[in-house]
Order: C-alpha cells, then structure tokens, then sequence
C-alpha cells in the first residue's frame, strides 16, 4: 500500500463537511457562470442542434413547430442549462479534485491527474459520435417510421431539442466508462485477466446501458452506442496488460540488479 504524504494530517468531520459545503456551491456558482456564458449563445446553439435535421428535409428551419406558449422559453432554458454544464465542466472538475485528492495516496493522485485528459478526450469522441452519426441516423430511422405509417412527421422543437441533447450527453458519459475501469487497473483493483474473463458480462452490460442511456428505441442507435465501448473495453485490457507487465519488468530489474548493489 502506498503511504500518504507526511505532511497530509486528517481534518476532523466537521472540517470536511464544511470543505464540502465550499466545494457544492462554488460547482453551483462555476455551473451558474457557464450558463449566463452560454445565454448570448443559445440561439446559435439551437441553429447546431437542429442542424442534423437538413439530413432528412430541406428546410430544417420550417420542420421544427413550437406548439406551447412557453416552447421558446423551454428551448432556451435546455440549451443554456446544459450548455453553461458543459462550460463549467473544468472548473467543477478542478473544485471536485481539490477536495478528493488530498484524502488520497501519491498513487491514486497520479493515477487520477493523468486520466483527466482521457476524461475530456473521451467525452468529446462520445458527443461527436453522437451528433455526426446517431442523431442524424435515429431521426431518418424515425422519420421513416412516420412515413411507413402514414403520418406527416412535424415535431415540436421542444421534443426535437430534449431528445438531441439527451443523446449527446448520454454518449458523452457512457465513453466516460473505460477511463473508470483503467483507472482502476492502475490502482491494482482490477487486472486484464479478470476484465479478459468477464468480456461476456461485459458486453451484456454494454447493451444494456446502450438500450437505457439512448433516448430513442431504435436499434440502431444503440449499436452505434455499444460497438465502440465494446472496443474501447477491448482496449482497456491491452492498456492495463501493458501497464502489468511495465510492473513486471521493473520489478525483475529490481530484483537482479539488488544482489549486485548488496
């Protein structure tokens, strides 16, 4: 087990609940200045939004209805709630970790400061993925569904602008899982063995979180979800093997090289 810095002194219960006080309302006070950020923004971020949809008609401007009286509110409201979520990210990361990290050991510090660009990596391949190839193909695949019945397709923008941003976030965090399971390999908790011998489970669970995290209920959504964290699983296991073995070797050094030094 790797020992805490001599310096590193336990606070008293009271203390740490006051650091997490501190901690919650500066992430609603960093969430609340990434939303009046984003609120100038919001209509450009509503034009991306509907973008997709000019894969599937002409005028995306014209497809989209506001049925409500308070459609435009409801809009605006999503997008600068999510969108001030998304800009406030960094800092609530760097307010979480000030508070976590002095209650770990050097390992785990650097284990987790080093998967912090994965975290931010990672997500943004899962948006992406999302917004240049599972929105645009779950609309055409509910679109045809409203053709194949035999109903004009007209969505509210409000419907349209909750199932998008569902959609994104929803990739974002599940490619979110692999940095989870190589940050515990690193710590030891896991080994590629274990993960070689459950890849079973694991791709049950995949499809499961595939099917509940994906707002819509086409199948190919889903898939589009699940192939690439099953691969991104695959990955895992080389990169922990490679990181034992890194281990195994430095170890071995260590243990030739210590009848020389004696």
């Amino acid at each position: 087990m790797t020992a805490k810095d001599p310096g590193d002194q336990p606070k008293p219960f009271l203390e740490h609940l006051a650091d997490l006080r501190t901690t919650l309302l500066g992430c609603l006070a960093a969430w609340g200045i990434g939303m009046a950020v984003v609120v100038p923004f919001a209509p450009r971020l509503f034009t991306l939004l509907r973008a997709p949809l000019a894969k599937i008609t002409e005028h995306p401007e014209q497809f989209l209805r506001s049925l409500e009286i308070t459609g435009g509110f409801s809009i605006a409201l999503q997008i600068v709630l999510w969108g001030g979520l998304l800009v406030s990210v960094p800092f609530i990361t760097f307010l979480l970790a000030r508070f976590v990290l002095p209650g770990l050991t050097r390992l785990e510090r650097k284990v987790i400061v080093g998967s912090l660009g994965f975290v931010v990596a990672l997500f943004i391949m899962g948006v992406g993925i999302a917004y240049f190839i599972t929105l645009p193909v779950a609309l055409k695949i509910m679109f045809g569904l409203h053709a194949w019945i035999g109903i004009r397709a007209e969505w509210t923008a409000v419907s349209y602008v909750s199932f998008a941003v569902k959609l994104l976030l929803a990739f974002g965090l599940a490619f979110e899982l692999p940095v989870v399971v190589v940050v515990l390999g690193y710590l030891g908790i896991v080994s590629s063995a274990f993960l070689r011998s459950k890849r079973r489970h694991a791709v049950v669970i995949i499809l499961i979180l595939a099917m509940v995290l994906t707002p819509g209920p086409d199948v190919f959504s889903q898939i589009i979800m699940a192939v690439p964290m099953i691969l991104l699983y695959e990955a895992c296991i080389w990169i922990i093997w490679l990181a034992e073995r890194k281990k195994r070797d430095a170890r071995r050094q260590t243990t030739d090289d210590g009848p020389e030094k004696r």
